[in-house]
């Protein structure tokens, strides 16, 4: 079972005058349910910084994070556990857990509540999705770096939070995994989540994204909807070389040079 869905006046996501010295200026993000929000901009823009911080895991020196209406720091880390899910760049791995083992790591958050009933039927699900079958019972260590990749992908969708943060999920991952990623993606947001993706895929981000924000050296170059935010001008101007688009059999192409 899905947490209970937000209201319709509230927006699942908001950050409002976020600001970390040195690397972000004043920032505001709002992500409704069912929304997939882009974060685009050029190594060392504040893309992960921001994600960072609304995530909770990073404290910003102004600025308010606020989930379901709620600030995070109204919450107990089990609780925002069950509120927001993060998927970081790296999740270094030291012993040879087994793949479902870390799938369950998941519905950690749920012992003890009734969602703790759909535990079995959540994780079995989501090895599937992922195609992992296969490699059910083999220790996590062993695993390619997509494969491993795809195993954090589903431990971190296990944990059916509202609120999906994704940093560079398709980092490790080829054509088969990035399918997979998408369409989890598209899964979740039919669900009402809100999703924040990081990501330098332009050309994927606009094809599954609905708003973007484009940053360039920690402030913001635009922001909206993301055919509106991810132009060729405001892509040149955010990563300082000329950016060319054009439409390719239904989707969006980018590419750099004249």
């Amino acid at each position: 079972m899905d947490p209970t869905p937000a209201p319709a006046s509230t927006p699942r996501l908001q950050a409002v005058g976020v600001r970390v010295r040195a690397r972000l200026e004043t920032v505001d993000i709002t992500v409704g349910a069912g929304e997939v929000h882009a974060l685009i901009g050029p190594n060392g823009s504040g893309k992960s910084t921001l994600l960072a911080v609304l995530a909770g895991d990073l404290v910003p020196d102004a600025g308010t994070v606020a989930i379901d209406g709620q600030a995070v720091t109204q919450r107990d880390a089990r609780t925002w556990a069950r509120r927001r899910a993060v998927l970081a760049q790296e999740t270094p791995m030291a012993f040879p857990f087994s793949v479902r083992d870390v799938v369950a790591w998941g519905r950690l958050p749920w012992r003890g509540t009734p969602q703790q009933a759909d535990d079995d039927t959540i994780i079995t699900s989501l090895i599937d999705e992922q195609g992992l079958s296969d490699v059910l019972e083999r220790p996590v260590t062993s695993l390619s770096g997509g494969e491993r990749a795809r195993v954090h992908l589903a431990r971190v969708l296990a944990q059916r939070a509202p609120v999906l943060l994704l940093d560079e999920a398709d980092a490790a991952l080829d054509l088969a995994g990035q399918a997979h990623l998408d369409d989890a993606v598209r899964r979740r947001r039919d669900a009402g989540d809100a999703i924040v993706i990081v990501g330098h895929d332009i050309g994927r981000l606009a094809a599954v994204a609905d708003s973007a924000t484009l940053l360039a050296r920690g402030c913001v170059v635009a922001q909206g909807s993301a055919d509106d935010t991810l132009r060729a001008e405001t892509l040149t101007q955010a990563y300082g070389v000329s950016v060319s688009t054009a439409m390719a059999q239904g989707r969006r192409i980018y590419w750099s040079g004249e």
